[in-house]
């Protein structure tokens, strides 16, 4: 390697081999590519775009946040502006999200002026919603925990036979009729849906995320809590779901319909945030294969254009659908140096109209660890750091995030491993796990 290309490399941090000449354009290739957010996966974005030779242009709030250092212009403007998104299409030729909380309604607006987004608006629209997504999933017969709206633990009211008219069954009206009125019976209280038994999963169905808008309840008086703060139809019950391993898979597709995935990964929960991830997922290749076929199926259904990443519960039950996000996601960091293109690559090709690269992997095993917020802290960490990147086979990738506070994702390391048998790698994630641990530490914290 010639010291240019070193060079190249030691500037970008992400980078696993020097910078390659960019592809030839396709037919409909963009020069340029929007991203809405600023975030960490926007920053890992722009890192493989400009290997490609593609400029990234960011709307983001803050001219600090992660993703602004590297982007090739920023419109300064929240996610949900619509204005702004508008501004950023006059920047490049197709935009895409690094997130899901997005005004659908609004951008299709901008749709309709001829701005290209990818994914696709009509394929976003039912990913946006855990209750749409479990929708979803049972329109195609896909395995997913058993669920039910949460206005549902309220029984149908009684008829009144002076009344006239349909009852609503369900939601905010439904719950006012089952408070009785003076000198009537007393309706029965809420109770979980036939079929449904404590303990059982809370979900909001907008917004959650690393732990966020999921509650689990225990018992009665905790759903009764539940009811009386949130709003009945923003949320969903799910079943709780005995699994062994949870799983996830990063698949592709692009605008001909090419589908390309990911190897299959074990993802490992911290406090419900996501603390480790293995490559490649101890489990045998018949459930790697469902997985895969599970993703083409909802690639295919949605004549979804992008990267889609599904995380799965595995147990005795089988392997179900957790959650589905429409973008790059943490479970397949880890692609940036064990695979011969990343998530960020295939996502930024997609995008721009490039064809699709390779998505074997390159090594025989890797971990990816989260770098989670331990305190509250300005700290940019930097002996922390040093000594994490001499592990042996590490790469760190820092995100450069101003303030850190508890479990707040911070960077992420990845550490190639060697072994080749699912037993020796087993033992080899828990010995790298512990000389990451004896760095960077991880701790008990409420989620924020």
């Amino acid at each position: 390697m010639d010291s240019t290309a070193k060079g190249l490399m030691a500037m970008d941090p992400t980078a696993t081999e020097p910078l390659a000449s960019p592809d030839p354009p396709s037919p409909g290739a963009q020069a340029s590519i929007g991203i809405v957010g600023g975030g960490q996966l926007a920053w890992m974005l722009a890192a493989a775009a400009s290997r490609l030779g593609v400029a990234l242009h960011v709307q983001t709030p803050a001219a600090d946040d992660p993703a602004a250092e590297r982007a090739a212009s920023l419109v300064l403007a929240a996610v949900d502006d619509v204005a702004a998104t508008r501004q950023l299409a006059g920047r490049c030729g197709a935009i895409s999200f690094e997130n899901e909380w997005i005004p659908i309604e609004a951008l299709e607006v901008l749709a309709e002026e001829g701005v290209q987004f990818i994914p696709g608006l009509h394929a976003l629209h039912p990913l946006v919603s855990k209750r749409s997504q479990r929708e979803l999933l049972n329109q195609l017969y896909l395995p997913a925990p058993r669920w039910c709206p949460l206005a549902a633990v309220y029984p149908p009211p009684l008829p009144d036979p002076l009344a006239s008219g349909p009852l609503e069954p369900y939601g905010e009206q439904g719950a006012r009729a089952a408070v009785s009125a003076p000198g009537q019976p007393a309706s029965p209280p809420p109770c979980l849906p036939e079929g449904f038994h404590f303990p059982v999963m809370a979900k909001a169905c907008l917004g959650g995320y690393d732990g966020k808008g999921t509650r689990p309840l225990r018992d009665q008086s905790e759903l009764e809590l539940l009811l009386a703060e949130v709003e009945l139809d923003g949320w969903i019950l799910e079943e709780m779901v005995a699994f062994q391993q949870e799983l996830a898979l990063v698949a592709c597709r692009d605008r001909c319909g090419s589908v390309a995935c990911f190897p299959l990964v074990q993802t490992h929960q911290h406090r419900q945030i996501c603390d480790w991830v293995l490559f490649p997922a101890p489990v045998d290749h018949s459930v790697e294969a469902f997985a895969r076929n599970v993703a083409v199926s909802l690639l295919t259904a949605l004549d979804y254009v992008g990267v889609l990443s599904i995380e799965f519960f595995y147990g005795p039950g089988g392997l179900q659908v957790n959650e589905l996000a429409p973008r790059t996601h943490n479970s397949g960091h880890f692609t940036i140096e064990a695979c011969r293109s990343s998530q960020f690559e295939q996502q930024v090709r997609i995008v721009a109209g490039l064809p699709l690269a390779s998505v074997e992997p390159q090594v025989a095993g890797a971990v990816m660890v989260n770098l989670l917020g331990f305190e509250e802290s300005s700290s940019d960490y930097t002996e922390l750091r040093r000594r994490l990147a001499a592990l042996a086979g590490a790469k760190l990738h820092w995100y450069g995030k101003r303030q850190a506070h508890p479990g707040r994702k911070l960077g992420h390391l990845t550490l190639v491993l060697e072994s080749r048998t699912r037993v020796e790698r087993a033992e080899e994630l828990e010995r790298r796990l512990a000389e990451v641990r004896a760095i960077w530490p991880l701790q008990e914290f409420q989620i924020r």
